[in-house]
C-alpha cells in the first residue's frame, strides 16, 4: 500500500510538472507573437500579465485560463521541489545554493501569476486590475526599507547573474542532460533551446539594469519587468529589428518549454517519497 501511494503520488507530481511546462509555454509564445507583431509596427508588446489576459477574452476563455493556472500552479511547485529538495542534484556549495535559490525564487514568481490568472477567472476585485507586473511596486518597498537602494542594488545584480546562467545553459547545451530523446531528436531541439534560453538571458540583463538604474537613482520607476524591457528595446535605433530578435528568441523559449513539457526527466523515483514524508 505504501509503495502504491508513493507512484500515486510521483505520477501525479509529474504530470503537475509537465502541465506546468506546457503553461510557461503557452504564455511565452503569446509574449513571443505579440512582440513580434509589434516589431512590424502593428500594436505593442506584452508581458505574462498581458498573455494571461488575451487568453482570458478568448472564447472561453476562463476554462482555458483556468487550465493555464493549474499549469502554473504545478510550475511552482515544481520549482521549490526542485530548489528544497534539490531534484536536480546541484549540491550544497555556493554554486548550488545559489542555483537552488533562483529555483526557489521562480517558483514564488510563478504563484504571484497563477494568482493574477485565477484573480480574472474568479474576478476577484482588484486583484486582476491595473497596469504593469508589481515590479515598481516591489521596487518602491524595497527602496523604504532600511538599506533599501542595497537590497534592491543586490536584486539587481542577481538578475544579472541569472543572466548569466541563461547565457552558460545556451552555450553549453548544459539543458540537454535533463531532457530524455533520441538523438535525431535533440538535434532539433538544441539551436531551440539555445535561441530561447539566449533570449531569456537578454531580458534577465536588462531588467538587472534597470534595477541597479533604480537603486542608483533611488527611484522605483527606473525598475521594470518583461514588458517595460520590450517597450525599452522598440524604442532604441534599430528598435524593431533589436525587437524582433527577441520577440523570436521569446517564442522559442515558448517552443522550448512545451518540449521541456514532454522530454523533461521528472521521474526521480524519490519525489513521491519525499513529498509523501514532507506532507
Amino acid at each position: 500500500m505504501m509503495g502504491s501511494a508513493v507512484v500515486s503520488s510521483s505520477d501525479r507530481f509529474e504530470w503537475l510538472a509537465r502541465l506546468g511546462y506546457a503553461a510557461r509555454g503557452v504564455v511565452y509564445l503569446l509574449v513571443g507573437w505579440f512582440a513580434m507583431v509589434a516589431a512590424i509596427g502593428s500594436g505593442q508588446p506584452i508581458d505574462t500579465k498581458g498573455a494571461l489576459r488575451e487568453i482570458f477574452f478568448q472564447p472561453f476563455g476562463k476554462v482555458l485560463l483556468g487550465i493555464v493556472a493549474v499549469g502554473l500552479v504545478g510550475h511552482a511547485v515544481w520549482r521549490v521541489a526542485q530548489g528544497w529538495f534539490d531534484l536536480d542534484g546541484h549540491g550544497s556549495d555556493a554554486k548550488g545554493m545559489v542555483v537552488r535559490g533562483g529555483l526557489l525564487a521562480s517558483g514564488a514568481i510563478h504563484v504571484a501569476l497563477a494568482f493574477f490568472a485565477l484573480s480574472l477567472v474568479f474576478s476577484w476585485q482588484g486583484a486582476g486590475s491595473g497596469n504593469g507586473d508589481g515590479t515598481q511596486d516591489s521596487t518602491a518597498w524595497l527602496l523604504s526599507q532600511p538599506f533599501g537602494r542595497w537590497m534592491v542594488g543586490v536584486v539587481g545584480v542577481a538578475v544579472l547573474g541569472a543572466a548569466a546562467g541563461q547565457f552558460v545553459k545556451a552555450w553549453k547545451l548544459t539543458f540537454c542532460r535533463y531532457l530524455r530523446a533520441d538523438e535525431r531528436t535533440m538535434k532539433l531541439i538544441r539551436p531551440i533551446g539555445r535561441i530561447g534560453l539566449s533570449a531569456k538571458g537578454v531580458v534577465f540583463v536588462v531588467t538587472g539594469i534597470f534595477f541597479l538604474t533604480a537603486a542608483w537613482q533611488s527611484d522605483s520607476t527606473e525598475s521594470g519587468g518583461l514588458g517595460k524591457v520590450l517597450m525599452t528595446l522598440q524604442d532604441q535605433p534599430y528598435g524593431p529589428w533589436v525587437l524582433g530578435t527577441v520577440a523570436s528568441g521569446l517564442f522559442a523559449f515558448g517552443i522550448y518549454s512545451l518540449i521541456q513539457s514532454a522530454y523533461r526527466r521528472i521521474d526521480n523515483p524519490q519525489i513521491g517519497a519525499r513529498i509523501s514524508a514532507a506532507i
